[in-house]
């Protein structure tokens, strides 16, 4: 329940993260429009800051998804070996769920 609810706070923290770099990068757009100097060289630097921090989050949500993919499959495959036929059974049982779901169309 934890792994849930921080893979909630994670994937909320990287969405603010992108809506402050696509708010900056439309702020960067405004301020070069017509003027170049300083300011513009103050948001480039806070938008390469933020961009990078948002790759970081991504590249890091990314090694936890593989990470739970590979325990999800670890575990599969552990319930496989230690209990098949509960496994066809519950195979079989899912097989003729979709076939009555397709039929039915």
């Amino acid at each position: 329940m934890s792994e849930q609810l921080s893979a909630a706070v994670n994937k909320d923290k990287l969405v603010s993260d992108l809506k402050v770099v696509i708010a900056d990068t439309e702020e960067l757009l405004r301020a070069t429009t017509g003027v170049a100097g300083e300011k513009v060289g103050e948001l480039r630097e806070r938008l390469v800051v933020r961009l990078r921090d948002a790759k970081n989050r991504v590249i890091d949500l990314e090694h936890a998804v593989i990470d739970k993919t590979k325990a999800a499959a670890r575990a599969t495959d552990d319930f496989v070996h230690d209990e098949p036929w509960k496994a066809v059974g519950i195979a079989a049982a899912l097989g003729l769920a979709l076939g009555v779901l397709i039929g039915r169309r």
